[in-house]
């Protein structure tokens, strides 16, 4: 049995599943975790009254978590949010109790009599038990089961403290029952504005390094409000400006752009260009760049051929109308860069093969989420090979 004793907590995680080093484990014993700090929870000022209520509220929420609590419920999308709440437990059961002992248990195979003979075995190095269990709706699934944990909580151990995590969970009666012992905290991600804040306020006190507001924009604009990767982003600044002097550690908007990947938009443009460059080994290297090296989703691929499919069949039915090609750009929405090679491709395709295309890119769509794609990777670049083929060949009819 793998057991810690330090108030320390581990990597920021997908909800639902453990984290580690992949150590063996028993197959419903506790996991042996790889041990990690992380910083604090998600608590930022910002700017509107509405962002800072939440955060208020939030910031209330993390220091809630009190070393009497004997029974706590985490679930929420929120990993960051979620383990950083554990550690703040974690914490306070050090400071009151001394030396504390963390199992960990994984939920989609531990057993109910593991986790309760856990709970109610008395420590023999330490004074208090901190008993964590991911993918907690799992593990509470049965009926059977959910009754235990209830009767559990009507008279929990105390010298241990039970937390769940889970980034699905179905209230119920044992809600009630733990907001009794403990504490029941939905963890969700933030929105964009105040993920902005978090960064802000997180990049000097993690990593010495110092964001202006756009920065700040540009990095929740590419990485999205996920607390994990963007704390993963800050890291990584703080790392490449280890080597400046202290005070000039800053992070521009021009440094996150370098550093940071691309948005959906850019990288969706980067394959529609191809594609309608006409040119087939042209289309074939950027999706195997963007898949192989950049380590773009494929469903990201997917997602711009369909969008690039619905301006051609749009355009190329309005061309033939007789439309305006300034009129087609508007009711398209084409701006910038992609306005003329997509008029020109949506000429030279038709409205015939331009509604077969949109039909293919759809059915694609659709195979590819339900499994029926094949090998998706070499799929997309049948798909877009054979797509920039027929846009450099005219329609003859």
């Amino acid at each position: 049995m793998s057991v810690r004793s330090s108030a320390s907590v581990e990597r920021p995680m997908s909800c639902g599943s453990h984290s580690g080093s992949g150590n063996a484990r028993p197959r419903s014993g506790p996991l042996t975790t790889r041990s990690e700090s992380i910083g604090t929870s998600y608590c930022a000022p910002t700017s509107t009254r509405h962002a800072r209520a939440r955060l208020s509220t939030m910031c209330a929420m993390a220091g809630s978590l009190t070393p009497s609590m004997r029974f706590v419920i985490l679930h929420g999308k929120d990993s960051f949010g979620i383990v950083a709440h554990v550690k703040q437990l974690e914490n306070a059961l050090k400071t009151q109790f001394g030396d504390v002992t963390r199992f960990d248990f994984d939920g989609s195979s531990a057993r109910l009599v593991d986790v309760l003979d856990e709970l109610r075995t008395y420590g023999l190095l330490a004074t208090h038990k901190l008993v964590v269990l991911d993918k907690a709706e799992q593990f509470v699934a049965g009926e059977e089961t959910r009754r235990a944990l209830e009767r559990y909580a009507e008279s929990p151990m105390t010298e241990a403290t039970l937390v769940f995590r889970s980034e699905s969970w179905r209230a119920g009666n044992l809600d009630k029952l733990v907001a009794k012992i403990g504490a029941v905290i939905k963890c969700e991600p933030p929105d964009a504005s105040e993920a902005k804040a978090w960064c802000i306020q997180r990049a000097p006190k993690a990593y010495g390094i110092e964001l202006d507001s756009a920065a700040a924009d540009a990095l929740v604009s590419r990485v999205g409000n996920d607390l994990s990767r963007l704390d993963s982003e800050l890291a990584k600044f703080g790392a490449y400006l280890a080597s400046d002097a202290e005070g000039t550690r800053r992070v521009s908007k021009a440094l996150v752009t370098s550093l940071t990947g691309q948005t959906r938009e850019e990288a969706a443009w980067e394959v529609q260009e191809a594609v309608l460059s006409g040119k087939p080994a042209v289309a074939l290297r950027k999706v195997r760049e963007l898949i192989e090296i950049s380590q773009a989703p494929e469903q990201l691929v997917i997602w711009s051929l369909v969008d690039l499919a619905r301006k051609l069949h749009d355009a190329a039915r309005m061309l033939a109308e007789g439309q305006q090609e300034s009129a087609v750009a508007r009711q398209v929405r084409l701006w910038g860069p992609s306005t003329a090679p997509t008029l020109r491709a949506a000429r030279v395709l038709g409205p015939a093969r331009a509604a077969r295309f949109f039909h293919d890119a759809i059915d694609l769509d659709r195979r590819s989420k339900s499994g029926l794609a094949g090998d998706l990777s070499r799929t997309l670049e049948a798909f877009v090979t054979g797509l920039s083929t027929r846009v450099a060949t005219p329609s003859r009819g």
